[in-house]
């Protein structure tokens, strides 16, 4: 079964990335396995860390990431679409193509730029990294 990695920051840029995929699941012979990933940046040591406990950081971390994902999640759920979530910290790129690479994904799908980005004109710093770390085949959404 071919299998999709969405990379899902909360920005328009990657929910448009799940679009994309509605909009051309007759790309596939059948319905592919979908992953959408969220990458939290993690919180600086020294900093918040340690005032809070590794239970609450960790649950702030999942329902922030649950919320960055919700509006991917209803789209794809609406398309009919099955999908799988994962909430992970970290740098983003390296954990995109990491994940990517242990799920054995054919397809790493993102927008072209995040929340932090200039201009549309230029590539996202994340999408950038990633499409210079994997070998995977990448698709921009823009």
């Amino acid at each position: 079964m071919f299998k999709v990695l969405i990379a899902i920051d909360g920005s328009s840029c990657s929910e448009r990335a799940v679009d994309t995929l509605v909009a051309h699941a007759a790309w596939f012979r059948e319905a592919p396995e979908v992953h959408l990933l969220f990458v939290h940046a993690p919180l600086p040591v020294g900093g918040v860390q340690q005032h809070i406990d590794r239970k609450a950081l960790e649950d702030y971390y999942r329902e922030e990431g649950e919320a960055q994902m919700a509006g991917a999640a209803r789209r794809l759920a609406a398309a009919g679409f099955a999908f799988q979530s994962h909430i992970h910290v970290g740098p983003a790129a390296e954990v995109i193509v990491r994940v990517a690479d242990e799920l054995g994904c054919d397809l790493i799908l993102m927008g072209t730029h995040g929340r932090g980005a200039l201009p549309a004109a230029l590539l996202g710093s994340v999408t950038r990294k990633v499409l210079h770390l994997t070998s995977r085949p990448v698709l921009l959404a823009k």
